[in-house]
């Protein structure tokens, strides 16, 4: 499988709280939902939707997942919500036992077997396993080079800090974009895969 991360990004980084005011509050986080302003169904929902179609499967850490959890089985009915109910999750924990994976087709990778779990499933047959939000798993997966395509929705805010999803270990990763499409209200898309052998 191909791990694709799809990202909403303030222009300052911030990945944290997207969706909505009290998503997110760690650290005192006082800006959630900052990307509601930019959100158009053509461009943004397009590269959303896009990206959705095109997975065999979920990737989330756990915070992610309960949101996600929390909120799309009570949307049955929607083409979309169904999609994102019926397709087989993966959540990486250390805390969620397997008597809490309350939403439909999600197994547990141990948090402690982390990559070596998340490699085995990259290595199966298929097609995209997505990751959103989820920015320590994020981190993680870029520092290990689990990574084979970065879309990216940079939205034209400065949210002023909060969580991201950028190693902080020196390391140098070259990636190369791939599409870009930028909506009315100044949201781009932009597609990037690691470049090997750089």
């Amino acid at each position: 499988m191909r791990i694709v991360i799809s990202e909403f990004i303030s222009l300052d980084g911030v990945v944290q709280a997207p969706g909505g005011p009290e998503e997110d509050t760690d650290g005192g986080f006082a800006n959630g939902g900052w990307s509601h302003p930019f959100f158009d169904p053509e461009v943004v929902g397009g590269a959303f939707d896009d990206v959705v179609s095109k997975a065999e499967a979920l990737l989330f850490g756990r915070r992610t997942w309960q949101t996600m959890a929390g909120a799309w089985p009570g949307r049955a009915g929607d083409p979309f919500a169904d999609r994102m109910n019926a397709l087989p999750k993966y959540v990486v924990s250390r805390t969620l036992g397997d008597d809490e994976l309350t939403w439909e087709n999600t197994t547990r990778i141990p948090g402690a077997e982390a990559v070596a779990g998340i490699r085995k499933v990259r290595e199966s047959d298929g097609g995209d396993l997505v990751v959103m939000g989820s920015p320590t798993l994020v981190r993680t997966l870029l520092s290990e080079g689990l990574v084979d395509e970065l879309r990216r929705m940079f939205m034209p805010v400065l949210v002023g800090g909060g969580k991201t999803i950028f190693p902080e270990d020196g390391g140098l990763r070259t990636l190369e974009l791939v599409s870009t499409v930028t909506s009315d209200a100044g949201v781009h898309v932009c597609t990037y895969r690691p470049v090997t052998g750089r």
